[in-house]
């Protein structure tokens, strides 16, 4: 396993950051774990409450087929094992949005057992080389409900929406040295969910939040006490979490003092971390298995399922991107590294192959090159996303199909494209209505080269003395003169010819 140099600074030498994360990740489904009711972000405070989750007398859970078969999907994504047998345990606590007095969860049995992640080496980011991060355990569990304290000054009222909502809590080895490998780390785990659709990833909403775990010492010593920060819903946030706790330890030790096991809160205003409560350790919640619930006995034909039903994961299409499709490596991270940037892309090329008719090969520099550079560029400056972009995959193809056969110019092209932003018009019936087709009449373009060159002799004559550099000048005052119409090629080959 390689090892970062990122080190704290303290007053007695270096100190080394060891982290785990724990993911509670939200699964993708209609009904909650072990009820029928509703899982829509956004719906009237408990108006999405079944019997089973406000835990009436007599009420008895059932367990959704289709969250076990999404915890299932995520676990093979991330090559782990899946258990044929586990089971559902109690975790005991009393909390005011947690109506039967204990949450349904897995401690001894998980479903999903040990798997791993790799994260790509990122120099920029303090990342020396790609590393495996172990992956404990992938363990299914309901969700509570939530505390509403901003509606009324000396009231907290409850809303029971997400309890019973089917979460997967991953649970990482403590194999990560520095916050850039923890950001790295679960940005990754986040592509992977939202390939799979297991989970959407949507840390805003809380649908991914992450508990992070650390700790310090001497590079070489054993693990020192950690601290675990709940609950923190970005990347940025548990980066900062990690450097304020890990800077904040070595204080603490390096002044005299001890680090206590606690749960800890991050203060995304201050970007530091306060004491919540005292680390509970397993035996404080009085684990034991949940009496109502039969264990989970998985047939190998339903692991097969969920193994057939995955998708090309991120790892593995960025390889094809490079192999296949002949694109750079930092292209195909890039497009590959969210699971709608690759649909979109993928939309892209197919649309294009068809009009052009060429293999997605031949297409998909030209497509991954604008896709990245014209239309980012574009939906950056004008404040939208993929998902809701004005210009959808096969209009984009129809675009590079009109430069490809030599319809428009590249120039002309940029053009078209502000013009698409703003018009629900195909690419073709732009270029036609204003007129923009390119020019390849070579005679039209022999008689503007002929001018551009009499209106400047001078240069021509320094041209002619190896000043070569100045044919670009020569070509922009020709494209210039036909408003970017000419064929650039065509452009190029009359020029050498009148200049030779």
């Amino acid at each position: 396993m390689t090892e970062t140099t990122y080190r704290i600074r303290g007053a007695t030498g270096d100190w080394e950051v060891v982290i785990g994360l724990e993911v509670h990740a939200q699964v993708v489904s209609k009904a909650k774990l072990f009820s029928g009711a509703a899982t829509a972000f956004g719906a009237e405070p408990n108006t999405q409450v079944s019997l089973v989750d406000a835990a009436m007398p007599g009420m008895l859970p059932v367990p959704n087929r289709e969250c076990i078969r999404q915890a299932v999907r995520t676990g093979l994504a991330i090559n782990a094992q899946i258990n044929k047998w586990s089971r559902f345990d109690r975790k005991n606590y009393f909390y005011a949005d947690l109506p039967q007095g204990y949450q349904i969860s897995q401690l001894y049995h998980p479903l999903v057992g040990e798997g791993s992640l790799l994260i790509e080496a990122d120099e920029k980011a303090g990342i020396p080389a790609d590393k495996e991060i172990g992956i404990e355990r992938i363990h299914v569990e309901q969700d509570a409900g939530k505390l509403m304290h901003d509606q009324h000054p000396t009231r907290s009222y409850v809303d029971l929406n997400r309890s019973g909502v089917a979460l997967m809590e991953i649970v990482s080895r403590p194999d990560m040295r520095s916050p850039a490998e923890a950001g790295a780390y679960l940005r990754k785990l986040r592509a992977i969910l939202r390939y799979v659709g297991s989970c959407d990833g949507n840390m805003e909403e809380g649908s991914m939040r992450a508990d992070v775990n650390v700790s310090v010492r001497k590079p070489g010593d054993e693990f020192g006490t950690r601290t675990e920060t709940k609950n923190v819903n970005s990347v940025r946030f548990v980066m900062q979490a990690i450097e304020y706790e890990a800077q904040r330890q070595v204080d603490v030790i390096e002044g005299g003092g001890r680090i206590v096991q606690e749960t800890r809160l991050f203060n995304p205003d201050t970007g530091t971390t306060r004491s919540m409560r005292s680390k509970e350790d397993a035996h404080d919640y009085r684990y034991f298995p949940d009496p109502d619930l039969l264990p989970l006995e998985l047939e190998d034909s339903f692991i097969e399922d969920c193994l057939h039903s995955l998708p090309e994961l991120p790892d593995a299409k960025r390889k094809r991107y490079v192999e296949v499709l002949g694109l750079s490596d930092y292209n195909a991270r890039v497009l590959t590294a969210e699971a709608e940037t690759a649909r979109w892309f993928e939309a892209l090329l197919a649309e294009g192959a068809r009009i052009q008719k060429k293999s997605e090969g031949e297409v998909a520099k030209a497509s991954a090159n604008w896709l990245l550079s014209e239309l980012y560029g574009a939906l950056n400056r004008i404040g939208k996303t993929l998902e809701d972009s004005p210009v959808s995959p096969e209009r984009g193809a129809e675009l590079l199909a009109l430069v490809a056969d030599g319809t428009i110019s590249g120039s002309i092209a940029k053009q078209v494209f502000e013009i698409m932003l703003e018009s629900e018009d195909s690419p073709a019936k732009i270029v036609e209505d204003k007129g923009l087709k390119q020019t390849t009449d070579t005679g039209a373009i022999e008689a503007v080269v002929a001018k551009i060159l009499a209106d400047n002799a001078d240069k021509v004559e320094q041209y002619k003395g190896g000043k070569e550099a100045l044919f670009g000048f020569f070509v922009g005052q020709t494209m210039k003169a036909m408003q970017g119409k000419a064929n650039p090629g065509i452009v190029n080959e009359l020029l050498k010819k009148a200049l030779g």
